[in-house]
């Protein structure tokens, strides 16, 4: 008998995902749908010969709140977070905001977003600054990981695992902006920058910078350099971290020119708050 051109499995439990993954390894995971459609111009998509569709997995729709986290399935839809309100730290939500249109936000689930493997998009950067934690599921285990690890380990996954759920803390930040770079910005493909920070009685207890793109850069050592100042800062401070900012930049050769100064720019204009205070 022949083996249809295309199967598609609806698993309703783990143990069904990971057992029709176990006899077809080539097997992809169907989320939204979103990363197998895109740059497709054809009337008739191109489809993985096997697919796992998730669609029916309900614990991977699930949101939960606590008083310290939000934590989401992975298939929840980018819409159905945004839809969450001010519960959704400020950062994470602006991102949420700007991709695509309302009509793909209501396919496009969170978790496809975070395992795209080519580069990595919009919504890694509030995450990363925002030190969420990602479930990874497998046939025998789960395992949490902070999403900052999960960055080296998307680009070498070879284990079947899936991410389950997302954990985003909620933490208070006094200053928080998100920017998406553009293809003009950047010269190369787009980009997201975040920029947040914690002051208490005007002493910066914590700063963040994350840009997120073909590449992740957070330098903690630099933002190790402000925390602890008093605000508003002194000029001299200011202009000592830029300065150090753009010799690190200088050093990532992943990034583009175009898209090197972009992010000095983004770092001068959230610094500057700081010496307004």
């Amino acid at each position: 008998m022949d083996v249809p051109l295309n199967q598609v499995f609806f698993p309703a439990t783990f143990q069904e995902l990971f057992s029709a993954w176990e006899k077809f390894p080539d097997a992809v995971p169907f989320a939204g749908g979103t990363e197998i459609m895109r740059n497709q111009g054809r009337r008739i998509l191109k489809l993985p010969r096997n697919i796992l569709c998730l669609d029916k997995l309900s614990e991977l729709k699930r949101i939960t709140r606590t008083e310290r986290y939000l934590e989401i399935g992975a298939m929840v839809s980018l819409n159905d977070i945004i839809y969450l309100g001010k519960v959704v730290p400020e950062a994470f939500a602006r991102c949420l905001e700007g991709i695509a249109g309302p009509h793909v936000r209501n396919l496009a689930t969170i978790g496809g977003n975070l395992c795209y493997k080519q580069r990595r998009l919009n919504a890694f950067a509030p995450m990363v600054a925002l030190d969420a934690l990602f479930e990874l599921r497998s046939k025998s285990s789960a395992r949490w990981i902070s999403a900052s690890r999960f960055v080296s380990l998307v680009d070498n996954w070879s284990e079947y695992e899936i991410v389950s759920r997302i954990r985003v803390p909620l933490d208070q930040w006094d200053y928080s902006v998100y920017k998406k770079f553009n293809h003009q910005e950047t010269d190369d493909r787009d980009g997201a920058a975040v920029f947040v920070l914690r002051n208490e009685k005007n002493i910066l207890t914590d700063l963040r910078i994350v840009f997120a793109g073909k590449t992740v850069i957070r330098e903690r050592n630099l933002e190790s350099l402000l925390i602890g100042k008093s605000l508003p800062l002194a000029k001299k401070d200011v202009v000592a971290f830029v300065n150090r900012w753009e010799a690190c930049l200088s050093g990532i050769h992943e990034i583009s020119p175009l898209l090197r100064s972009g992010i000095l720019i983004f770092i001068k204009s959230g610094v500057s708050v700081l010496t307004d205070i």
